[in-house]
């Protein structure tokens, strides 16, 4: 068992493993990135970061402007004492269309509030929330349920009471875990008060609420209400925050969705806290008898009582005097104690390993302060966006944290941030008849109702035909199964979904590189598209990059036994043309990290390259330099073929010269009446009568007039020459 946060938990279950999660009341440690929440929002301005996820940080932090004001409960016959129940409202101008309160059934106020009458109804509502997270009672917007208290609470304004109930539309987490419910501007609240025939006063002016609630903010006139009928929402508000800082019943308010994080897990694997705890109260060990280790346990699961892992541990107490980890049987309270149980989560390391990396052997620090002064934060950072409200937005706060203690010289730990997008896997499929134990071949699913299930892709050739043996080695229980083929073969359907074990659809990358070699798995991972984006693998079309390596290979090995030969010849102008401009495209792509098409321009470089059958060092050893980013492995092979001792990661890289792409020369077509005989390459600094000069006292001219005197020399400089006559 562990701690799970709420974003950790899908419906029900926990993301990871699949396991049922309970709700409980625990003791917790927690961090406070609360206090953050609006520096956080501001810092996203200044870093350059994929917009998708700056919003999903945004929406998550959840920053409102309203009001937060207070509602006494009635003194009744029974309930002696009154409470006051403090909300936060975004829309503190319907405050007069209060018609009741909505605590969460985890609010303090619930047992306190409810009467001897509801009293078991309430608890055995409460116990049924329980069983759901908080998610699913987000999400579920269709079901209503609720139960009044028997308690009542008093408006701020009109002194008129107003029934209390509880309802699991309102977390307990968010806010103030307490709404005051106005159903004819919200739907949820209207849902709920006509389900329970609750009042619906109305406080729009010539809005229709007889079918739903009206939401819309701009445009609204306030009415029904006392001192804000006829305002504008914008007026109202101001006007209500107003009132209530003057008669002291509440005031205005910046809320903010984002909760502090919780830093506790219930499992062995984590770092372990410095704490121990004397007669209850948390001790911390000093900094000089650090780390603490964890201790060794038979047991990785709770104990029986439901400690955690580290409730196992026979040696997990601290000496106060030797400052050591001792035996739990040497706890006296007095000079040995328990040691915390609960380890730290996940982000406990991930959230600065990125600052480590600038001074990873210092033994006595994280990192030094001269080292975190030079390489000051990360240039680029690239990572998933499933990560964006976790371990990115921990991570950011984590920084401010030390950035405010003067340990970090920035606040913001990555200047740039770029989303990869996954490798999808092309699931196969085999298709059960509905009621039946026949398992039918795609080609026979038409008009029938069938299960789709999961084959290994493993099973699976490059026709989509399956290894029926296989598969029912693979899965047991369909040993019986019919299985009915086309044409005596059985062929799987397609579906490209996320590659994962639970779909059977992964791709062993060990295989890959047995059979086509690592370079051509890496730029073939490239060459699928553009880096953010998700791209369905096929391994058929790594044949392509595979043959292109081979095709660069040979390049380098011209000789007639395949030997390799590079001779130290002046390179032509065509090589010269094609290297250049190799080197200025593929520094493009890779300050715009678009490999895929650094991959394409290699490929037609190599084309080129072998149809001007180029072996000159000038152009082979460059090109070298060049392509190892992206095919470190031969290139480091061809490195040391061209006579290198050093590797070709410490190579200077290439350095552009626009002046071999520039055109020098044109090779004109000199046509006569219109038909071209013959072409001729002339300078492209020639005039047009250089042009015609040289035309016309070429060999291949004076043939072609066989002593005629032309009527015109027709000159187009860098298109054409047409003589006529």
């Amino acid at each position: 068992g562990t701690l799970m946060p709420n974003d950790e938990i899908v419906n029900g279950v926990s993301e990871r493993g699949g396991q049922p999660v309970v709700r409980k009341k625990m003791t917790q440690w927690s961090m406070p990135i609360t206090a953050y929440s609006q520096r956080l929002l501001d810092g996203l301005q200044t870093i350059d970061w994929p917009q998708p996820l700056k919003d999903a940080q945004t929406n998550w932090i959840g920053r409102s402007v309203g009001a937060s004001l207070t509602f006494k409960t009635a003194i009744s016959d029974e309930i002696k004492n009154t409470y006051d129940i403090e909300v936060f409202t975004t829309r503190p101008d319907t405050i007069f269309g209060v018609s009741f309160m909505t605590l969460a059934p985890e609010h303090e106020l619930v047992a306190k509030l409810t009467t001897k009458e509801q009293k078991q109804v309430v608890l055995d509502y409460v116990e049924e929330t329980a069983k759901r997270s908080e998610r699913e009672r987000m999400a579920d917007v269709k079901t209503v349920s609720g139960v009044f208290t028997g308690s009542y609470a008093v408006h701020p304004f009109t002194n008129e009471k107003i029934p209390v109930w509880i309802g699991d539309y309102v977390l307990a987490g968010y806010g103030t875990g307490a709404v005051m419910s106005v159903p004819c501007g919200d739907q949820r609240d209207y849902d709920f008060a006509k389900h329970y025939s609750i009042p619906i006063p109305n406080i729009f002016k010539d809005i229709d609420i007889s079918e739903e609630a009206y939401a819309d903010k701009e445009g609204t006139i306030i009415d029904n209400s006392d001192f804000l009928t006829g305002l504008t929402y914008k007026d109202a508000s101001k006007k209500v925050i107003f009132e209530l800082e003057d008669r002291r019943l509440g005031k205005g308010k910046v809320n903010y969705r984002l909760r502090d994080a919780v830093f506790s897990r219930q499992r062995y694997w984590g770092e372990p806290f410095p704490v121990y705890y004397m007669n209850g109260i948390p001790k911390m060990i000093p900094v000089e008898y650090l780390p603490l280790r964890l201790p060794e346990v038979e047991k990785y699961l709770p104990t029986e009582k439901g400690d955690p892992p580290l409730g196992n541990a026979t040696n997990w107490a601290w000496n106060s005097k030797t400052n050591k980890v001792v035996s739990n049987d040497e706890i006296d309270h007095k000079v040995v104690f328990p040691l915390e149980l609960n380890t730290m989560p996940g982000w406990a390391g991930s959230s600065q390993y990125f600052n480590r990396y600038m001074d990873p052997g210092n033994t006595e620090e994280i990192y030094s302060a001269e080292a975190i002064e030079y390489w000051q934060d990360v240039d680029l950072y690239i990572g998933g966006i499933e990560h964006a409200t976790g371990h990115l937005l921990y991570s950011r706060f984590w920084q401010k944290f030390m950035f405010d203690k003067g340990i970090a010289t920035k606040d913001e730990f990555a200047k740039k941030l770029i989303n990869q997008g996954m490798i999808l896997g092309t699931s196969a499929f085999v298709y059960r008849e509905e009621g039946t134990n026949k398992i039918l071949s795609k080609g026979l699913i038409k008009d029938k109702r069938v299960d789709p299930i999961h084959a290994d892709v493993s099973l699976v050739n490059s026709s989509d035909e399956l290894d029926v043996e296989g598969f029912k080695l693979w899965r047991p229980e369909f040993k019986e199964a019919d299985f009915v083929t086309e044409d005596g073969s059985f062929y799987v359907g397609r579906e490209v979904e996320k590659m994962s074990k639970s779909k059977y659809n992964v791709v062993n990358p060990d295989a890959i590189c047995e059979e086509y070699g690592t370079d051509a798995l890496r730029m073939y991972e490239m060459f699928l598209g553009p880096l953010e984006q998700s791209k369905p693998w096929n391994t058929a079309g790594i044949s392509g990059v595979y043959s292109f390596l081979k095709k660069l290979w040979r390049l380098y090995h011209t000789a007639d036994n395949g030997g390799f030969m590079v001779s130290d010849s002046e390179p032509s102008k065509e090589s010269l043309k094609t290297l250049h401009k190799t080197i200025k495209k593929v520094e493009e792509d890779i300050t715009n990290f678009s490999f895929n098409t650094s991959v394409s321009t290699f490929m037609i470089c190599v084309n080129e390259l072998a149809t001007q059958k180029c072996n000159s060092r000038a152009i082979l050893s460059p090109l070298a330099i060049l392509i190892a980013p992206y095919a470190p492995h031969i290139a480091e092979e061809l490195w040391e073929k061209l006579g290198n001792t050093t590797s070709v990661a410490y190579a200077s890289y290439p350095i552009y010269d626009e002046s071999y792409l520039v055109e020098r020369s044109k090779e004109y077509p000199i046509s006569f009446n219109g038909k071209m005989r013959f072409t001729l390459e002339l300078s492209l600094d020639l005039s047009k009568d250089e042009i015609e000069k040289a035309v016309m006292n070429h060999e291949k001219t004076m043939a072609q007039l066989a002593g005629r005197t032309p009527k015109k020399v027709i000159v187009v400089p860098g298109k054409i020459v047409n003589i006529v006559g």
